[in-house]
């Protein structure tokens, strides 16, 4: 259990603390949930630089990191649609890439074949984040231009969905066809 390891472990945690806070109807709690993410998306970054400056890499947290992401940015996504600020079908192409990279990467593994981050997605979580955050905010001061802003990271963000996980998909495709015909 590596220092990175046990840093995506709480951010793991904290997306179950943001989403007990972000569906309290006060402000104080909307504040709180929108730290908490903040301090969770923050841990996103430094766990990853941490393990490959240090050498900490390891299989456990290769997987637990995009989980991590994934439940942080899906609870989020999830408060959103439950308030009606984000669309449904937005959450659901969110979904529906995420369970098809994973399938596609699940499938590689069986076979021996990683199908690591590729900076596509990187970029998609990290956009997220963003939209999320500048959301998240604007539900504290309700402000146009944050409204506006939010909605421009947000569809960014689901055009780098549907792109990286086209980019996924085919690389990992090539990778296990190229595997299964040797």
């Amino acid at each position: 259990m590596t220092g990175p390891t046990i840093l995506t472990i709480i951010r793991m945690i904290l997306s179950i603390l943001f989403i007990v806070f972000a569906l309290l109807p006060d402000t104080w709690a909307k504040i709180t949930a929108l730290i908490i993410f903040v301090i969770a998306s923050i841990t996103d970054n430094i766990d990853g630089r941490w393990a490959r400056k240090k050498k900490l890499v390891t299989d456990l947290g290769a997987f637990l990191d995009p989980l991590a992401d994934k439940m942080l940015t899906s609870l989020a996504f999830l408060v959103l649609v439950y308030q009606n600020i984000v669309p449904l079908w937005f959450f659901a192409i969110i979904l529906v890439r995420d369970f098809a990279v994973d399938g596609m990467r699940m499938m590689a593994a069986r076979d021996g074949i990683t199908i690591s981050a590729s900076i596509y997605g990187k970029l998609k979580t990290t956009v997220q984040m963003i939209a999320l955050i500048i959301l998240l905010f604007n539900q504290i001061i309700n402000q146009d231009i944050f409204c506006i802003l939010g909605n421009i990271a947000l569809y960014l963000s689901l055009a780098l969905t549907i792109f990286s996980g086209a980019d996924y998909l085919i690389k990992g495709y090539k990778k296990v066809i190229k595997k299964t015909k040797k």
